[in-house]
């Protein structure tokens, strides 16, 4: 096991505030935003739609255990990396890290950034046709923040992430305190207006729009070397993170509930506006606008923040080249992986919508992520001559999330079977490449051997 990756606990910056502002700072996107519509109109229960709310929470909350005892077993940067490596071996670890910095990462920063550039249009049409290049723009002043330091950067996105907290207890609050909604759009008879989905069906594709907006919360594991005394702080960072996330997901809801019929949900852009104008009036949309806004830049910049640490803890192990693993002496920032990052995604910004974007990346990402809490049930039962965390209801919380995943996987790969192709095949490209990699490595330490040092 490489722990080139591990700082001293000089270096180590970051407190259980700053790491469950990452888990919940870095999760809420525009999801909350999007998913309420959705599920509102499929399933046409305001029960049903809470409960949903609820029982993925759960679900997660026992990924959030999960990984948060490998995260206290393996204390080092680059979270799934590692426990995949660990458990899996280096070539599937390998191939996490190629589509880690060839799909997922770039995509999903793709994704936020092209979302922001669609509501800044809200509030200022003057954008108009230029969404993408705002989306570039924003990529990289994000990532210019985190490459001035870890220090920095963590208090910049805690503000950000305060502000974003506060901004959705105000929907909640304004809208049961001043918006011009209804408690009768609580009950089940007014709800169930018009024919909808077949309820199996409703429920399905709603469970995968709900997963979507927890989805990310695992990425807190990738600075575990960045925190203090992870092995006890990251376990309460992300079990704290996805029960806030669970409340303010399932209180929006019912806020949104309270001021849209479902009737009236048939559309996500049109229910965020009926939404923002029953509780506003007609300035509701654009501070509902300016709120989405706020949501998608801290989402953002915690990924530029996470992600290069994979990177870096696969330099360390000779499985990328050793220039990404370059740190700056004076801020201690990954500023060439960063650099790479911000690269990719302005590429993908350039090429694709934000459906495209999604779409491709999901079912490539997410059967790592289940590999990833799967490696619990391996690395278990490798004794450790230390104190960690472990899991309460281990094993069963960790095959209760994989379950969760495998099952949304499945649904995305039916109804997006292209993009789940050319995903797939993306990341087994990666199969040549960590052969030629590892046949390079082979040659250098044979090298070295040769030539020994003076």
């Amino acid at each position: 096991m490489s722990l080139k990756s591990a700082p001293s606990e000089a270096r180590r910056e970051l407190g259980l505030w700053s790491a469950t502002a990452l888990v919940v700072g870095h999760t809420i996107g525009v999801g909350i935003f999007l998913t309420p519509s959705q599920l509102i109109s499929g399933v046409r229960s305001p029960a049903l739609t809470l409960s949903l709310w609820i029982l993925c929470g759960l679900i997660v909350f026992a990924g959030a255990l999960t990984f948060g005892e490998l995260s206290s077993r393996y204390p080092y940067a680059g979270g799934p990396y590692v426990y995949l490596r660990e458990a899996w071996g280096p070539r599937l670890a390998f191939l996490y890290g190629w589509q880690s910095l060839l799909i997922m990462d770039p995509g999903v920063t793709a994704v936020l950034t092209t979302g922001f550039s669609q509501y800044l249009v809200v509030l200022w049409p003057a954008a108009a046709g230029f969404e993408r290049w705002f989306a570039i723009g924003l990529i990289w002043m994000l990532a210019g923040i985190t490459m001035a330091g870890l220090k920095l950067s963590a208090r910049v996105f805690s503000v950000m992430t305060a502000f974003k907290l506060l901004a959705l207890a105000a929907i909640v609050v304004g809208a049961f305190a001043f918006g011009r909604g209804s408690w009768s759009n609580f009950d089940a008879a007014n709800a169930a207006h018009g024919p909808g989905q077949p309820l199996g069906q409703a429920l399905a594709i709603g469970l995968v729009s709900v997963f979507f907006s927890f989805a990310g919360f695992w990425e807190a594991s990738r600075i575990a070397g960045d925190v203090r005394n992870p092995s006890r702080t990251l376990p309460q960072a992300l079990a704290i993170g996805v029960g806030c996330l669970t409340a303010i997901y399932a209180l929006t809801t019912a806020a949104f509930i309270y001021l849209v019929p479902a009737s009236e949900a048939e559309g996500a852009a049109q229910f965020a506006q009926r939404a923002g104008e029953m509780m506003l009036g007609p300035s509701g949309p654009m501070v509902l606008a300016a709120i989405v806004l706020l949501s998608v830049v801290p989402s953002a910049m915690a990924l530029l923040m996470m992600a290069p640490r994979v990177y870096l803890a696969m330099s360390a192990d000779g499985l990328f080249p050793a220039v990404l693993a370059s740190v700056n002496t004076v801020t201690h920032a990954p500023i060439r992986a960063t650099i790479v990052l911000a690269s990719i995604a302005s590429v993908f910004v350039l090429l694709g919508t934000f459906e495209q974007v999604m779409a491709f990346l999901m079912c490539a990402t997410l059967g790592f992520i289940a590999l990833a809490a799967a490696a619990q049930l391996v690395l278990r039962r490798r004794p450790l001559g230390r104190d960690m965390f472990v899991a309460p209801g281990s094993p069963f919380t960790a095959i209760l999330f994989v379950l969760l995943i495998v099952g949304v996987v499945a649904l995305v790969a039916v109804n997006r079977p292209f993009q789940a192709i050319v995903g797939s095949l993306l990341v087994l490209l990666g199969l040549p490449a960590y052969e030629v990699r590892k046949w390079l490595k082979t040659q250098d330490s044979r090298l070295k051997e040769a030539v020994p040092e003076p």
